[in-house]
């Protein structure tokens, strides 16, 4: 038997290998590997027979010790929080050093009261001492309550843009042979995420009917993610086989053909939404992103595809780009 370990600072990898003595005259190798580290846990038995037969076994086990925790900020999503909000840290930096001033004239004001207070020849300088006390409290409750304001407002900013980045860099199914990320569609789609249960999805589907023409123009891609498990009816061919039914149903195709690849992630992702949104979890909900890839609203029940024809430009033609933008408030 022979044992054999070695790791890093990260990983600890342990190998273990057992070689059973045979006779001589027989060709038979017997190889045990087990192999442990600290996110994943991996079991391989392999058989080797010098014989016409040969079998290989491999039985894979992972876990994963990934926390549920709170998600940490990226360092992407705090450089576009201070691109998007240039000037909230000059102003953070001023409140500091107006606290910081006003705090030290507080202390200078509250010794000097206990010295007039103390002495009674100096009672005639206590209003004024009281004032000045006044006016530093004053200030420093101020400036206080606005770098707080603007501190929770930064964490807000920081912690949208990180649950955006982490929706960037999930997966889409466009068919069997192709998974993209969903930053890949940012300046070419919008995407509406219709999550809820199969019936949900397939009255979703019914009801963008009418609109294919107009969402499919303003770039509008459905993104359905079935929660119960089962599957949801769509049907995309019309009841006559015309040329115009063809392209209907093509137009349709088009407009539902994404799908959530990695399933686990997209529904991580989704139940923090609604935690953050304290909405139930399940209850069923569409959310539409910009062509940037934010998110632009939100809301519980079927995506309004009549507000989104009426909101949103077209992205071709002659307001291609002059228009990009106007998504909506974020």
């Amino acid at each position: 038997m022979a044992l054999t370990s070695f790791g890093s600072a990260i990983t600890n990898t342990l190998f273990l290998t057992h070689l059973p003595t045979s006779p001589p005259y027989l060709t038979h190798n017997h190889r045990t590997n087990f192999m442990f580290t600290t996110s994943t846990l991996s079991y391989g038995h392999t058989l080797f027979y010098s014989h016409q037969t040969s079998s290989v076994a491999t039985i894979v086990c992972s876990a994963s010790n990934k926390s549920s925790n709170s998600p940490q900020i990226s360092s992407t999503a705090r450089i576009r929080s201070e691109v998007l909000s240039p000037f909230r840290a000059v102003r953070m930096f001023f409140y500091t050093a107006f606290i910081t001033s006003a705090s030290l004239g507080t202390l200078i004001a509250i010794t000097q009261l206990i010295g007039a207070l103390s002495n009674p020849a100096r009672a005639l300088e206590v209003p004024e001492i009281l004032k000045g006390l006044g006016i530093d409290i004053g200030a420093v409750s101020l400036f206080a309550f606005l770098y707080l304001r603007d501190n929770k407002a930064k964490n807000a900013q920081e912690a949208r843009l990180s649950r955006e980045e982490f929706l960037s860099n999930l997966k889409l199914r466009v068919n069997e042979k192709r998974i993209i990320p969903v930053n890949s569609l940012r300046g070419i789609a919008r995407l509406v995420i219709c999550v809820g249960p199969a019936s949900f999805i397939t009255e979703s589907f019914k009801r963008s009917e009418p609109f294919t023409e107009n969402l499919l123009d303003r770039g509008v891609l459905v993104v359905p993610f079935v929660t119960d498990g089962n599957s949801p009816v769509l049907e995309f061919q019309g009841a006559e086989e015309t040329e115009e039914g063809k392209q209907l149903a093509a137009r349709r195709k088009r407009l539902w053909q994404l799908t959530p690849a990695i399933v686990p992630e997209w529904s991580e992702w989704l139940d923090e939404q609604k935690k953050m949104a304290g909405v139930s979890s399940d209850s069923p909900v569409y959310l539409s992103l910009r062509l940037d890839g934010r998110v632009r609203g939100s809301g519980v029940g079927y995506p309004p595809w009549n507000a989104l024809v009426a909101q949103l430009p077209p992205v071709k033609g002659i307001w291609t780009g002059l228009l990009d933008g106007m998504d909506g408030r974020v």
